[in-house]
């Protein structure tokens, strides 16, 4: 049973909402996939400006910040 909820036990740790609630974006609506993108190519202490209209314009990214959209990169290609 461990091994089909692998990523549950990767993912449940972490605090629901936290990514959203950086980038200014409601939890009821998606991330856009190209602000994620681009938080994931961008060096750490750039500013990122918010390609899409929601959530905050602009955004520095910092490590922690970048982990997250990362895995939620990752986790969004992920088939359900």
């Amino acid at each position: 049973m461990a091994k089909k909820l692998w990523i549950q036990n990767a993912v449940g740790k972490h605090k629901r909402g936290t990514l959203h609630r950086q980038l200014g974006v409601p939890t009821d609506k998606k991330i856009p996939k190209s602000l994620l993108s681009r938080i994931k190519h961008s060096p750490l202490g750039k500013t990122v400006k918010n390609p899409t209209h929601t959530g905050k314009r602009k955004v520095k990214v910092t490590g922690l910040l970048k982990k997250r959209a990362v895995l939620a990169y990752t986790l969004r290609s992920f088939k359900r």
